[in-house]
């Protein structure tokens, strides 16, 4: 793969890619394919957030005496925000392993849509089989989860514990540049240990997309629109960056 690391590891250039994936959603070419990846993430928030919904409320009716029910106005806020944290390390994670399958095809057709516009002809991506897509899928989500149990024990140390939140927002971009690079790149035949050499070339513009796709997935209602979006960006960046075995 020819891929321009230079432009690559521009974060502005890479944050615009996700902006263009945005654009791209309403593409009639691209709707078929949306429509099964924003239903498994609609099914999992709602199931989430109404199980935390009342699991919370039966807590605090048990933990909360009645002397002291003025303290639910502070606990109901703190529960939504620990929803949306925990939502993005995990409803995400598990949102993507159901609908891996669904990006790849959607990454693929974007490719395909992409070659169109330019007059090409589209012979350059070959959508990987099932079995792997599903391995690279937890692989990566065992890459996440070694890395972030460091993060917890520096987020318990005192002193140290203030570059914590530092420390996951870099690690959050990083995680989710990941993510959305993998559909775009597997159809390339790039795997796991290859998409991470890539990467880490293009460090910054990585992290400059996964950083904008983060905050878009931490916003409720819209992140259920966002990592298709976001799969769509990034099948652009490498598109346009040189991502094409034969001219």
């Amino acid at each position: 793969m020819r891929f321009d690391h230079t432009k690559a590891n521009n974060p502005a250039r890479a944050a615009g890619y996700f902006f263009q994936g945005l654009g791209l959603l309403p593409k009639p070419q691209l709707r078929g394919f949306l429509l099964m990846p924003i239903a498994i993430n609609t099914v999992l928030y709602t199931l989430a957030l109404v199980l935390g919904y009342h699991f919370m409320g039966d807590l605090i009716e048990q933990a909360i005496p009645d002397a002291l029910q003025w303290l639910r106005w502070l606990l109901w806020p703190l529960f939504f925000i620990g929803f949306f944290i925990a939502g993005f390390f995990t409803f995400t994670v598990l949102a993507n392993l159901i609908a891996a399958p669904f990006y790849g095809h959607l990454a693929a057709k974007t490719w395909a849509l992409l070659d169109a516009q330019a007059g090409r002809v589209s012979a350059h991506t070959v959508e990987q089989p099932l079995g792997k897509v599903m391995a690279a899928e937890f692989k990566r989500a065992g890459y996440f989860f070694t890395r972030a149990l460091p993060l917890f024990l520096v987020s318990a140390i005192p002193v140290v514990h203030v570059i914590a939140p530092l420390l996951w927002l870099l690690f959050g971009a990083w995680c989710v540049a990941l993510e959305c690079f993998a559909y775009p790149l597997e159809n390339q035949g790039l795997l796991f240990a290859e998409q991470k050499q890539l990467l880490k070339k293009a460090r910054w513009g990585a992290l400059g997309f996964g950083g904008v796709a983060m905050v878009g997935l931490a916003v409720p209602v819209l992140n259920i629109l966002i990592a298709p979006a976001a799969v769509i960006g990034a099948t652009i960046y490498i598109y346009e960056l040189g991502g094409v075995n034969s001219e």
